[in-house]
Parts: C-alpha cells; structure tokens; sequence
C-alpha cells in the first residue's frame, strides 16, 4: 500500500543546527547523475527513503513527477527494535518489507534510498535490494549512499533535502552503528542482479552509487 503521497506548490530552505550537529549543504554527483538519467521525462513515480520532506516534494514534482515517501529509518525501529539478531530472523524480515515495499511489481521509475542500507542485516539488505528490483521497472535508477569510513563504531544517518538536481542539505537526525561494512566489492555482491553500477567517492568518505535496474 502507498504510505503517502505528497504535493506541495512551493518550499522554503534554511540553514540550521539541529541537535546532533551541524547541518551541511554539499555537492552530490549520485543525485545529478540520478536526475540526468530521468532528465526530459514526465510523469514517473519515485521513492523516497527518507520520509516526507517539503523539499523533495516541492522539486520532485514541479519536474512534473510523483513521489512517494517512507521513513524507513523509523520503520527499522519499528520492527527489529534494538536487537541488532532481529534483522535475521526471516519473519520480522518480511515484517519490515511489508511495511515499506508492499507496492505492485514494476511500479517505479527511481529511488532514493539514501544511507539506508548500511544500517541493515545483510540479509535484511539484501531482501530489501531484491524487493526494490522487483517494484522498479526496467532501467530504472536508484541512489545510494554508504559511509566509506570502515574503522568507526557509529556513522551519522541523516535527513536528505534536495536544494536543486546537484545539490543536498544534509541535518543530522542521530548516529548509529552500522549493521554492516560496505565496501566496493560488497556493494557490487549486494547489486549483482542488476544492470550496472557507478561509484562516486566523495571527499567526506561518503560513497555514492548509483544503480540501474
């Protein structure tokens, strides 16, 4: 079922500090490779991991498409708690795809998963993956990003708000540790039933990837 759909006819941005941290605004090229590759269509339906924001509904749709939001950062909590063994356990596996994926097969042109991922089982990660390619439709783009930096015991997640097609705000909502370690190879292992993949490696050790389903 659809979670929720937004429109909105305007957006206001703002620098803030939140409570974790600073907030920061940055160059992505994963998010203007991923608007380059629906660039002079009209009309797609897209995902978006990080719940609903003014922002991203606001750009999304004046580019004349849809978008669909979930806070699957809320809906991991929700469903494994703070047992990191609950993300192997089969059932609440497929608790948590019911809650966030139940969508029609091939019902997307794009998603942004954002830093999702890498707070996932790989398991969980991979069931979640093979979902996603199951609601794209064909050559359809996601986006997905990774901390690079394999040595600290807790990452940031953050709030992505799209500022325009090559740029993001970024507020820090928490920190958590990662389910998993994700380097190149491990991406590539995760995506291997799809098309391709690109990698940007972007100077804050945030790796960026872009997949074509």
């Amino acid at each position: 079922m659809i979670k929720s759909r937004w429109r909105t006819e305007s957006s206001t941005f703002t620098l803030t500090a939140d409570a974790y941290g600073e907030s920061q605004t940055r160059n992505s090229n994963g998010l203007q490779q991923f608007f380059l590759s629906i660039e002079d269509r009209e009309n797609l339906s897209l995902l978006d991991f990080g719940g609903a924001s003014q922002a991203n509904v606001t750009f999304i749709t004046n580019l004349g498409h849809r978008i669909y939001t979930e806070d699957v950062l809320r809906s991991i909590d929700d469903v494994f708690g703070s047992d990191p063994e609950m993300q192997s356990n089969p059932v609440r596996v497929d608790m948590f795809l019911n809650q966030v994926l139940d969508f029609p097969e091939e019902h997307f042109d794009g998603v942004l998963i954002w830093d999702i991922l890498q707070f996932l089982s790989p398991a969980a990660a991979q069931a979640t993956v093979d979902s996603l390619r199951r609601i794209l439709r064909p050559h359809a783009y996601l986006l997905a990003f990774f901390n690079a930096n394999e040595k600290v015991p807790a990452v940031p997640e953050y709030n992505y708000r799209i500022v325009d097609s090559k740029t993001l705000h970024l507020s820090q909502r928490g920190i958590r540790p990662p389910a998993q370690f994700f380097n190149n190879r491990a991406i590539e292992r995760l995506f291997q039933k799809y098309h391709s993949i690109k990698f940007f490696l972007t100077r804050n050790s945030l790796r960026e990837v872009i997949v074509r389903r």
